[in-house]
C-alpha cells in the first residue's frame, strides 16, 4: 500500500473505488473497505480529520487519531491507496469556496455548518481522486443523502455506495467515538439501538423510539429517505460524547 500526501503525487490507474474517512479505523471501516476491493481495480481510503465540519474545536481535538495503526489495518483490507492530506494541502491559503447543501434533516440543525464542511471536502476528494464509486457507511445515513445530492446537483460521475452498520455483539454501532464512553456510560448508550430497534415495525416509529430512550433526551428522532429506503435516525448527547445511529425501516440500501 502506498501512502500519498499530496494531491500533486497521486498517480491513479484502473477503475477507482473511494473510501473516504476521518481514520481511527475499526470494522465498519474494513467492511467499505473490502466491499471496495471486490468491485474496483483500485481501492484509495482518504484519511483526513477535516476541521471545516466541526462544529466544537474540542470535539476536533478529542478526535481519536492513530494512523500508523490505520495504515496497517488498510494494508490488510486490501487498500491501494491511502491518502493522507494535512488541512494546508486541503484548504491552502486563500481558500474560499464552500459548497452548501439543502435539507440536512434533524443532524443538520444540530451541528449548524457541519454538512458545509462534509458536502466540500467530498466534493474535493471526488474530483482529486476521480473514483467510479465511493463507499459510505450506513450509520452516517444523512451524510450519505448529502453526498448522493450533491453527485444529483452537480452531476458528477460517481457512483455512491452506502453498506450496512456494523455493530458490536451488544448492538452499539461502531465509531471512534465509543472509545471515549465509560463502562457505566456505555450501558447507558445502549438505549440507543434498543430503542430504533423496538421502532421497526412501529405505526409510529418516531414516538415508539423516544419511549424507549430510558430517560435520555435526544437531540432528534427523525424519519430519512436515502433514496428509496426509509431509515429512523436519532442522535443522543451520553456523558460528553455525542452518538448517532440509524435501523432500516423499509426498503434497501444500495
Amino acid at each position: 500500500m502506498k501512502v500519498v500526501r499530496r494531491i500533486d503525487d497521486l498517480r491513479l490507474t484502473g477503475e477507482i473505488g473511494l473510501v473516504p474517512t476521518m481514520g481511527a479505523f475499526h470494522a465498519g471501516h474494513v467492511a467499505l473497505f473490502r466491499a471496495a476491493r471486490a468491485e474496483n481495480e483500485t481501492v484509495v481510503a482518504s484519511l483526513f480529520v477535516n476541521p471545516a465540519q466541526f462544529d466544537e474545536a474540542a470535539d476536533f481535538d478529542a478526535y481519536v487519531r492513530d494512523e500508523a495503526q490505520d495504515e496497517q489495518i488498510a494494508a490488510v483490507a486490501g487498500v491501494d491507496v491511502l491518502f493522507a492530506p494535512s488541512a494546508d494541502e486541503m484548504y491552502p491559503a486563500g481558500f474560499g469556496t464552500w459548497v452548501d447543501v439543502e435539507g440536512t434533516g434533524g443532524e443538520g440543525a444540530a451541528r449548524p455548518g457541519h454538512f458545509r464542511g462534509v458536502a466540500t471536502v467530498c466534493l474535493k476528494l471526488l474530483n482529486i481522486v476521480r473514483p467510479r464509486r465511493a463507499y459510505f457507511g450506513q450509520k452516517d445515513a444523512q451524510q450519505a443523502a448529502v453526498v448522493r445530492k450533491l453527485v444529483r446537483d452537480l452531476n458528477l460521475e460517481v457512483e455512491i455506495r452506502v453498506h450496512s452498520t456494523v455493530r458490536d455483539p451488544d448492538g452499539l454501532a461502531l465509531s471512534s467515538r465509543n472509545t471515549r464512553l465509560s463502562d457505566s456510560e456505555r450501558e447507558r448508550a445502549l438505549a440507543l439501538p434498543r430503542a430504533l430497534q423496538a421502532a421497526i415495525g412501529s405505526s409510529d416509529p418516531v414516538a415508539t423510539a423516544r419511549a424507549h430512550l430510558n430517560g435520555m433526551d435526544p437531540e432528534y428522532v427523525e424519519l430519512i429517505d436515502l433514496d428509496g429506503a426509509l431509515l429512523l435516525a436519532a442522535a443522543v448527547r451520553v456523558g460528553p460524547t455525542r452518538l448517532i445511529d440509524n435501523v432500516l425501516l423499509k426498503g434497501e440500501l444500495r
